[in-house]
């Protein structure tokens, strides 16, 4: 009996806790399917290296045109139209081998988050690319280019000496985006300071994004208080607006931005920036880029401009390879012209 009661009393534990390979087996009326893939970018070139002020040199640089990367995503389907959805994603430096854009980068500075994807839209915890970045790297000639795009370099790395606070990702972020056919887009993110050190309250952002098969349009907007960088005295907040638009020609497509970043602080700063690009078609594999971008600081008092201007040509050497040559003239008021030439080869996987 006793025998007989203890085979009964391992059946019914054994029916309330099921393994994973018994539980999928349950499971097994409402089916799942998942999937998780590796990609990447490996972008590499060579040449001469000068930014305005700064002194020449030779160099074979990793992601001057798009920033190297490794990734992993994935997705699992949930039933109906939900799905989970994550990525991990570090920048890398291929002529080092090094981790980051820099040594100040956590390991998972492009993307890190967990989150869902519905008929709602999708919606991702954790670090998160700015909508900001998006719109800025989506209306102008050279793309997300932090080493030649003049829009990218003034607005997130400015040369001005006005710091721009947020960086192109941030931390402990909820992004919302909606899923429309009809060809547009609104994100939103947020974060909180969660008492980190200069953190003065909440990082608010969003954009608007639409894009037709000719014409392209944006709006975004951004509001920093925490995750400064070299804020100056009586921080409050940094507000950033700008309006983006692209129109293909056929024989070519043009690009234009303008951009409007106010610090409030104990002496208030504020830089407009404007972008102007084109991007023209040499038969099915080639093209050639040009963008000028200007930015006007005003130091109150005194005023610092920035010009650059990249004229550049990108050759397809398959879905997935192109080779590329660029050249940059870097102006900043009171130091020395800056001239950069270079050739890379850019790989994704």
């Amino acid at each position: 009996m006793n025998r007989r009661l203890s085979c009964l009393a391992a059946a019914a534990v054994a029916a309330t806790t099921l393994s994973p390979a018994a539980w999928a087996q349950s499971a097994a009326s409402t089916p799942s399917a998942s999937s998780v893939t590796l990609y990447g970018l490996v972008d590499m070139s060579a040449g001469r290296f000068q930014d305005a002020g700064a002194q020449r040199t030779l160099r074979a640089e990793s992601g001057k045109l798009t920033t190297s990367f490794l990734g992993f995503k994935g997705t699992e389907d949930l039933g109906g139209t939900l799905k989970l959805k994550f990525a991990l994603e570090h920048y890398l430096r291929a002529d080092t081998g090094s981790v980051g854009r820099s040594n100040t980068d956590a390991f998972w500075a492009r993307n890190a988050y967990v989150g869902f994807q519905g008929d709602f839209g999708t919606s991702t915890l954790g670090r998160n690319t700015t909508p900001l970045f998006v719109s800025t790297l989506s209306f102008n000639a050279l793309g997300d280019s932090f080493g030649f795009s003049p829009s990218i370099r003034q607005v997130f790395a400015p040369s001005t000496g006005l710091a721009f606070q947020g960086d192109s990702g941030w931390n402990n972020s909820l992004l919302y985006n909606t899923s429309n056919a009809e060809g547009y887009n609104v994100s939103l993110i947020g974060n909180l300071g969660e008492a980190a050190p200069g953190a003065t309250g909440r990082n608010l952002g969003g954009n608007w994004v639409l894009l037709t098969p000719t014409w392209g349009a944006t709006i975004a907007y951004q509001q920093v208080k925490n995750g400064l960088v070299a804020a100056p005295v009586g921080f409050d907040r940094q507000d950033t607006l700008q309006l983006g638009g692209s129109y293909d020609f056929g024989l070519a497509k043009l690009y234009a931005q303008a951009t409007r970043v106010k610090t409030r602080a104990t002496v208030e700063t504020r830089s407009n920036i404007y972008g102007l690009g084109l991007a023209v078609p040499v038969g099915a594999l080639g093209k050639v880029v040009a963008q000028y971008g200007q930015a006007n600081a005003d130091l109150n008092p005194g005023e610092v401009k920035n010009r650059t201007v990249t004229l550049g040509y990108d050759h397809a050497l398959s879905k997935l390879t192109d080779a590329y040559a660029v050249v940059m003239s870097d102006r900043l008021t009171n130091v020395e012209n800056g001239t950069s030439v270079a050739a890379g080869l850019r790989v994704r996987f």
